[in-house]
């Protein structure tokens, strides 16, 4: 097709790939999800290549079209995981993912989405303030509000008084 360079894309894909289903993963939870929500974004900007490769931070794109389709997707997730939960543990005999893993995915699950998309911006990817507010459109000030709420949450979550936690959060 005329117009795109494929040279070009696949190196973009491979130098990026793994961060933005990082963030996905932080922001979603679910490794499978955040592995076909990047496929999608991704896809979608090899059909806009020409036009996305021209942007200062492709990546930003990306990012932000699979932030979108998670949104969209973000319903049917919450039934999948009701689904999955009413199945119990997994009979198989395979290794699960480390118990701080599922302490932290849980605790990024339980903030609300925007301070989750903060959180996964700014310490997965390691992005300053000012840039996570470009890239969301949100101020400067919120982002670093949406960060202080969140590291707040998340001490509280992932510190010792987890029965207090489950308490107060099945009293709401």
């Amino acid at each position: 097709m005329a117009g795109r360079d494929s040279g070009d894309f696949d190196a973009f894909y491979i130098a990026t790939v793994r961060r933005v289903v990082l963030y996905l993963y932080a922001a979603c939870g679910d490794r499978a999800e955040a592995q076909d929500l990047a496929q999608e974004a991704f896809a979608r900007a090899w059909q806009h290549w020409p036009r996305v490769a021209g942007y200062d931070d492709p990546e930003a794109w990306v990012r932000t079209v699979a932030w979108r389709l998670m949104a969209n997707r973000w319903r049917g997730l919450r039934r999948r995981v009701t689904a999955l939960a009413r199945l119990g543990p997994r009979s198989e005999a395979t290794a699960g993912p480390s118990p701080d893993r599922v302490a932290i995915v849980d605790a990024l699950q339980r903030l609300p989405q925007a301070q989750r998309q903060v959180v996964a911006l700014h310490y997965l990817l390691d992005m300053p303030v000012n840039d996570i507010s470009a890239a969301t459109g949100v101020p400067a000030g919120t982002v670093k509000v949406q960060l202080s709420r969140a590291r707040t949450t998340l001490a509280g979550l992932l510190g010792d008084n987890d029965q207090e936690i489950t308490d107060a959060t099945s009293s709401r």
